[in-house]
């Protein structure tokens, strides 16, 4: 696994108050704004039918908070730096809960997508600052526990919101599901206004100004990039000429932005974070276990409710054991990740990804519930190995006035990595359903109903089998990491040795 190592960074400041108060005060909005990531889901025809609208036409309820959320994630870094990260915080927690009361009470559809569209750029800025300010507030050997902590909210929320959002809608109203978050946003705000505190350091950076070029070619490139994401499929790709245009225009905009950003004195994003060799390693396995994470949840949902019959408030409920598994290991991880390598923690993660999706990959016609529940215990449980050791060893180690950049950008590719899951799978799954179906209409004729769930039993195990495949593709990644030695770890062994042990930076 080669032999660089890199320290932990000494912590210079420290927070007057305990941080497993930061902590709570960080992961209840955290969990709050990933929950709406998807809670939404499953109420979409009920909204449609509340407010006389079409069902097709409410999907920007989804695409507007996610379109937002993608545009103010990388640049949360400059935001936190020109207006401070306390304030930034308790205006994102405010704007956050004032939308979901818009939301809850929305007499329109329009109405309903504007305050969503407001949801996800507060919510944009609220994930990553909160990850900032819990890496900053703990000790450098802790940051390992206080990343499952924030697992807890970021990467669980998003599992158990169907299920949630399904429970709600049949039991209550659809409404309530974005009411849910008024109290805790009330709840979370009082603590950061008690609780949080800004470093020093950045209380005496020099606010930049607006690097207005590199802004709009980065709204124009993700926000095209993610409604092509989100729409592509449907319109089968590149078949469809808008839907060529908007990768065109998306791609275009993307380079742009880059090269603007390498070149400006004052930019949104500070790409130089990437010069990190073990956060540029980051992003890409950020953004593959993001395609993992999110890709499966779908195919597993329609599985349940195409194949098994499942209706989708049981198909929620049935997914559970993943977010069991993900709280566990993510409880596990924090602790493991302070004795043994990194590397091997998220190497293990990606090889249990791969064994749940290989476990999914092997199903036949006696589909029953238990060929679902332990492969999604199983993915659950792989990513508490893969998101804790990846943030400790990736943003943890740099520079503080670089973490908030970093968290922006590391969200932001999981996040993507999620919108291409969702679009990849239901793309392969239609192929691979489609080449089915004619290899049996050659070997048996005519289609009955039979042979068609045959034909999308097989789609669905080859999908499942792509993912494992993605997931042992990130092993190399993993293997290229620079070993990060914690201060815990480094003070043993320098007891246990005659001469101090050399620890190479990067």
């Amino acid at each position: 696994m080669g032999s660089a190592t890199e320290p932990v960074p000494a912590l210079e400041w420290c927070p007057s108050v305990s941080p497993w108060l930061i902590a709570i005060a960080t992961v209840l909005p955290s969990f709050m704004v990933a929950l709406d990531t998807s809670v939404a889901n499953v109420s979409l025809p009920r909204i449609a039918a509340n407010l006389s609208a079409n069902t097709l036409h409410t999907t920007p309820i989804l695409t507007g908070y996610l379109v937002a959320n993608a545009i103010v994630l990388p640049a949360t870094g400059w935001l936190s730096q020109f207006f401070g990260r306390k304030r930034l915080l308790i205006a994102s927690i405010g704007l956050f809960t004032l939308a979901s009361v818009v939301c809850g009470a929305a007499w329109s559809l329009q109405i309903l997508v504007i305050a969503r569209v407001v949801q996800g750029a507060s919510g944009g800025a609220l994930l990553p600052v909160s990850q900032a300010v819990l890496l900053e507030s703990f000790r450098p050997e802790k940051r390992g526990e206080a990343m499952a902590a924030y697992g807890m909210g970021a990467i669980v929320a998003p599992i158990v919101g169907p299920a949630l959002g399904g429970w709600i809608t049949d039991y209550y109203s659809w409404r309530w599901v974005f009411y849910i978050n008024v109290p805790v946003g009330i709840v979370a705000a009082a603590m950061a206004v008690l609780l949080i505190e800004d470093p020093p350091y950045l209380k005496h950076l020099v606010r930049r100004g607006i690097d207005y070029v590199g802004f709009a070619a980065m709204a124009v490139g993700l926000g095209a990039l993610q409604i092509f994401l989100e729409r592509g499929q449907e319109h089968h790709w590149f078949a469809t000429a808008w839907v060529t245009w908007l990768a065109a225009v998306s791609a275009g905009s993307l380079v742009f932005f880059v090269l603007w950003e390498l070149r400006s004195s004052h930019p949104i994003v500070d790409l130089r974070v990437m010069r990190s060799r073990n956060f540029a390693l980051a992003v890409p396995m950020a953004g593959i276990y993001g395609v993992i994470l999110y890709g499966s949840l779908v195919l597993v949902s329609l599985l349940m409710q195409e194949l098994m019959g499942y209706p989708a408030a049981r198909t929620g409920i049935a997914i559970t054991p993943r977010g069991v598994g993900a709280m566990f290991s993510m409880l596990i991880a924090g602790r493991l990740v302070r004795r043994i390598d990194g590397r091997i923690l998220i190497a293990s993660g990606f090889l249990l990804l791969a064994w749940g999706s290989f476990l999914l990959g092997h199903m036949s016609r006696d589909l029953g519930l238990g060929h679902v529940l332990l492969p999604n215990a199983i993915m659950g449980g792989a990513l508490g190995f893969i998101f804790v050791p990846l943030t400790t060893m990736c943003i943890g180690i740099l520079p503080n006035e670089q973490i908030g950049t970093a968290t922006g950008i590391y969200n932001l590719m999981r996040n993507m990595g999620g919108s291409v899951g969702i679009a990849g799978v239901a793309t392969v799954l239609a192929h691979r359903t489609h080449t089915r179906q004619a290899s049996l209409l050659l070997a048996r004729g005519a289609l009955d109903g039979l042979l068609l769930k045959e034909a999308m039993l097989g789609g669905f195990v080859d999908t499942f089998r792509a993912l494992g495949y993605l997931a042992l593709a990130a092993l190399p990644l993993a293997m290229l990491l620079k070993h990060v030695v914690s201060r815990e770890q480094l003070d043993l062994v320098n007891r246990e040795s005659p001469k101090p042990v050399p620890v190479e930076l990067e």
